[in-house]
C-alpha cells in the first residue's frame, strides 16, 4: 500500500501518463488514458491526504470519469466523445495539485518528498492545460493552433509545457481566444509557481545529512566559552 506523503509514486504515474497520452492515437486509447489519470490522481489525493469535501467531489469525478472512458469506447459521434474525455480529465488534473499545494503549504519540514510534492503539482498544471487546449480545440469550429493545425494530445502536451515554462518555441501558436487568453493564463501561472512554490520548497530543503551535521555542530560545546 501506497503510504501518505509519497509523492515520488505519484510522478511515476505521471510520467506514464504522459507517455501514453503522446504515445498513441487510437480513439480507444483516449479511454485507457483517462483511467489512468483517474488513478494518478487518486493517488495524488491520498498522498495529499485531501480533505472530506475535496475526496467526496473527486469521488463523483472518478465515477464520471469511469463512465466517460467506458462510453467513449462505444459512443460513434467522435467529436461530442472527445470532447467530453477531454473536459473530464481537465476536471481531474485541476484539483489535484491544488490539494498537493495545500499538504506542502502545511508540512512543518520541507523533506524529499516534499520537494517531489512540488514537482507533481508544477506537472500538473501544465497537463492540467494541456486538456483544457484539446477541450477547446474540439469544441471550437475552426483549429485551435494557427495554420489550420488541430493539435494531437502529443502537440498540445508540448505547447501545454513549453508555454508554462515559457521556453516558447514559436511553432505552435494558438489562433484565436479563448485558447491565446487559456495560453496567457499558463505562462503567469507557471512564472508565479516557480519564483513562489518550488523555489522557496528547494531553498528550504536540507537533505538528512545536512541536518545531522547541523544538528551535531549545535550540540558540540563551544571552545571558546568558559
Amino acid at each position: 500500500m501506497v503510504s501518505t506523503n509519497s509523492y515520488g509514486s505519484v510522478l511515476v504515474l505521471l510520467l506514464a501518463t504522459y507517455v501514453l497520452s503522446v504515445s498513441v492515437t487510437q480513439t480507444w486509447a483516449r479511454s485507457v488514458a483517462l483511467l489512468v489519470q483517474i488513478g494518478t490522481v487518486w493517488l495524488a489525493l491520498h498522498v495529499s491526504g485531501a480533505r472530506r469535501p475535496v475526496r467526496l467531489f473527486a469521488t463523483g469525478l472518478f465515477v464520471l470519469a469511469a463512465l466517460v472512458a467506458i462510453g467513449n469506447l462505444v459512443w460513434t459521434r467522435g467529436e461530442i466523445a472527445a470532447s467530453v474525455v477531454f473536459i473530464t480529465a481537465a476536471m481531474l488534473y485541476f484539483i489535484a495539485p491544488l490539494s498537493i499545494l495545500r499538504a506542502i503549504v502545511l508540512q512543518r519540514e520541507v523533506d524529499l518528498e516534499t520537494v517531489l510534492g512540488a514537482v507533481d503539482a508544477y506537472l500538473l498544471i501544465g497537463m492540467f492545460f494541456a486538456f483544457v487546449y484539446q477541450a477547446v480545440g474540439t469544441i471550437g469550429s475552426a483549429p485551435f493552433f494557427e495554420g489550420g493545425i488541430d493539435g494531437t494530445i502529443a502537440e498540445s502536451l508540448f505547447f501545454s509545457f513549453t508555454t508554462l515554462t515559457t521556453t516558447g518555441y514559436g511553432n505552435l501558436v494558438p489562433a484565436s481566444n479563448p485558447g491565446q487568453t487559456f495560453a496567457v493564463l499558463e505562462m503567469l501561472i507557471g512564472q508565479l509557481f516557480l519564483i513562489t512554490a518550488v523555489a522557496k520548497v528547494i531553498n528550504a530543503w536540507r537533505p538528512l545529512r545536512w541536518r545531522a551535521t547541523e544538528a551535531s555542530g549545535a550540540d558540540e560545546p563551544d571552545p571558546a566559552s568558559p
